[in-house]
């Protein structure tokens, strides 16, 4: 069967190289790939993986898709391959896999679990809230693909805790920013922060500071209404918050109180904290 396949190929190299040298100058041996069975590869790969050799793990299983890149075991080992990238830390591969797997084979078994490889593979990637956020932000993209396309899933639980942590870490990104305008008096620009945690990470738990942020900007700024809203919704989510009694302390420095104003955008957010 192989000379039969590599037969011409070999007939042509001869032809190109007749001139130059006697045929047995040639070794045409060296130039016949030794390919292994895919299964023999595809085992031999398992076997390295479940020793700890994960290097060679992976060098059995891009071997199987590079040498029988049509057969079911080039499939399986695409996916062995993410799985094996993403326990070495090799992030980047192993999400070049995954993703590769998923377009296609979008609707094979394993399609979920390459998905969510991809969002691991960005999850273990996600750095301190004073850094760039890049990272959660693809978490949350790539675990939203779980949760939609696969919804009855065995990796959609653990999906949807990786979604909370990544939105949770770009709702932190979204205060520290805003700290840092508020300390500098800019407090336009950290209004503009901490109003995004309240509307679009309503479910982090920023929310109270945020809420206690934006009483205290907006006291700074003279907009007493919206201060002693953002405080007085504070205070019906989080009645015994020490946001909330320091937010109370700092309006009565002024003679104010809490109190809602309906039409406040701040109101309408309160609403959705409290589920009404």
């Amino acid at each position: 069967m192989r000379r039969a396949t590599f037969a011409a190929p070999f007939a042509a190299l001869s032809l190109a190289l007749g001139g130059c040298a006697s045929e047995k100058d040639i070794d045409l041996s060296s130039y016949v790939q030794d390919i292994e069975p895919a299964d023999t590869l595809y085992n031999q790969g398992l076997a390295n993986l479940e020793a700890g050799r994960i290097k060679e793990a992976i060098a059995k299983f891009e071997a199987v898709d590079r040498q029988h890149p049509y057969s079911e075991y080039a499939r399986k080992s695409m996916v062995m391959s993410a799985f094996a990238n993403y326990r070495r830390g090799n992030y980047v591969d192993s999400i070049n896999s995954a993703k590769r797997y998923v377009a296609l084979y979008p609707s094979s078994e394993d399609a979920a679990y390459a998905q969510y490889i991809v969002g691991l593979s960005y999850f273990r990637q996600i750095r301190d809230v004073t850094q760039d956020q890049k990272e959660a932000r693809q978490t949350l993209e790539a675990m939203d693909e779980v949760i939609t396309r696969w919804p009855e899933s065995q990796y959609v639980e653990d999906a949807k805790a990786k979604k909370r942590f990544a939105r949770d870490q770009l709702a932190g990104k979204e205060m520290q920013i805003g700290r840092y305008y508020l300390e500098r008096r800019e407090y336009v620009a950290a209004a503009k922060r901490f109003r995004n945690v309240v509307e679009v990470y309503s479910d982090t738990r920023h929310v109270e500071e945020a809420l206690a942020r934006l009483t205290e900007t907006y006291y700074a700024m003279g907009l007493a209404s919206e201060a002693q809203t953002a405080a007085a919704v504070l205070g019906h989510n989080y009645p015994d918050s020490q946001w909330y009694r320091d937010s109370y302390k700092l309006l009565q420095t002024g003679g104010l109180e809490p109190r809602e104003n309906k039409g406040s955008w701040i109101s309408k957010a309160g609403a959705v904290l409290l589920g009404t």
